[in-house]
């Protein structure tokens, strides 16, 4: 992939945001020296500054879970199970425990659109 559309704080800020992706998305801490690795590897160079100050901010939020919480959005639903369960399950039975609400038809009543009984069709 490349970045050659964008360049000076905008590139840095994406390669930074990727970078902590990366690191989040395999599971290990977005400390400066892991954001560096992770910029390194993809062949990019970064001002010094960037890592730790990208590091510092997500440690101050309370890690990289509060920006990524739903990484894939709209196909990730199947990954939710299995990480329950690895989590001990808790979240599982309170899912199973919702009732089953009944859908109710609008025109259950016999009546059409003009308010009549229906039957002079």
């Amino acid at each position: 992939m490349s970045f050659s559309s964008t360049s000076g704080a905008a590139k840095n800020n994406l390669v930074m945001g990727l970078a902590a992706l990366v690191c989040h998305g395999s599971g290990i801490d977005a400390s400066a020296d892991n954001l560096n690795a992770v910029v390194s590897a993809s062949g990019n160079e970064i001002p010094a500054f960037w890592a730790p100050l990208y590091a510092q901010y997500i440690e101050k939020a309370g890690g990289a879970d509060k920006f990524f919480t739903k990484i894939g959005g709209g196909g990730g639903g199947g990954a939710a199970a299995p990480a329950a369960a690895a989590a001990g399950g808790a979240a599982a039975p309170a899912a199973a425990a919702k009732p089953k609400e009944e859908e109710v038809d609008a025109l259950e009543g016999g009546m059409d659109m003009f308010g009549g009984g229906g039957s002079d069709y």
